[in-house]
């Protein structure tokens, strides 16, 4: 965004804010992080609750709390059900959740049962694997898969369906092997992922480059592919290759943002709202953004309500060509 074009949203942000008088700051804003601590969800609700409060948006910090399950299901169906109108809670939500909806894996709740509030970040799939495995590359991966598919144990976020079980899956149908033959560990995000890879618990993490880079950073794990359209070009991101420049056509971002509860009031939807535009226009957010190692991708209110549609549309066509939905 150039400058002058970050001047009007930070302008206009502001004066949404000034112009809602019927909605105040929550008194006890809370951030849901629907997984256990120290995976993307936990990285989503501790940037914006440093920005938050860096940008005087709220006076006294976020609480952020841990409600694991299904990737999301858990914390989905209790907001939507018990906390339907709390305009203090905001729900992490990524694109494995609108995957993961997509597929019906949310319950009777479907992509129509809370309110999209924001996105602000992405970032991208990857491949992990401990520094000293014997796979260099994702032929050597492959190679070992063709072998013997269930000799290789990997460990992903979610069951069978699951955005990190579809990212390994992409790999193996482009191979030529049945997905459904892949030796899978379900795990609750990429903190567990983490902790199975760097204790000799699984052997490949199909994970997220945010997730990872803490690991990849002390040395105690490295990247076989991320899943973005060209190599990254952080510097501590810029010498790991790409799934398509290793002749695997893969392409997954990992949008990352928050949900209300589908009765929050339009005052107080419209107040979130403005917070997160001029959140998004400040120079210290993308500052922080970049902090954790999440990419540029910043939408809002109406628009994201159309991209989240479109994407949970997406998905279940590619779930149906999986055969995880009818």
């Amino acid at each position: 965004m150039t400058f002058s074009l970050r001047k009007i949203a930070l302008a206009t942000g502001c004066l949404l804010l000034a112009g809602n008088v019927l909605a105040a700051e929550p008194k006890r804003p809370e951030c849901i992080a629907p997984a256990s601590p120290g995976g993307g969800f936990d990285l989503t609700c501790k940037l914006v609750q440093s920005a938050l409060l860096n940008e005087k948006i709220l006076s006294k910090p976020m609480r952020v709390t841990y409600m694991p399950g299904g990737v999301g299901a858990v914390a989905y169906n209790a907001v939507v059900a018990q906390r339907p109108a709390d305009a203090g809670t905001l729900v992490a939500w990524s694109s494995g959740s609108l995957l993961n909806l997509a597929q019906g894996k949310f319950g009777r709740f479907d992509e129509n049962a809370v309110r999209w509030l924001a996105a602000v970040g992405t970032s991208y799939g990857a491949i992990a694997v401990k520094k000293d495995s014997p796979y260099k590359t994702l032929d050597d991966l492959v190679a070992a898969l063709k072998k013997d598919p269930g000799k290789v144990v990997i460990g992903s976020g979610g069951t069978v369906g699951s955005q990190d079980w579809m990212q390994t899956a992409l790999i193996a149908k482009a191979a030529g092997i049945n997905p459904r033959d892949l030796r899978y560990v379900a795990l609750e995000g990429g903190g567990e992922i983490a902790t199975a890879l760097l204790g000799g618990h699984i052997q490949v993490g199909s994970t997220d480059i945010s997730d990872s880079m803490p690991h990849i950073q002390s040395g105690d794990m490295r990247l076989l592919a991320v899943f973005s359209p060209e190599r990254l070009d952080e510097p501590e991101m810029k010498d790991i290759p790409t799934a398509k420049e290793q002749g695997y056509d893969i392409v997954w971002p990992v949008v990352r943002g928050f949900y209300l509860g589908p009765k929050v009031s339009d005052e107080d939807y419209a107040w979130w709202k403005a917070s997160f535009d001029t959140l998004l226009a400040s120079d210290e957010f993308d500052k922080l953004r970049d902090q954790r190692e999440l990419f540029p991708f910043a939408m809002t209110g109406e628009a994201l309500d159309v991209y989240v549609k479109q994407q949970v549309a997406d998905y279940k066509a590619l779930a149906q060509e999986f055969g995880l939905i009818q």
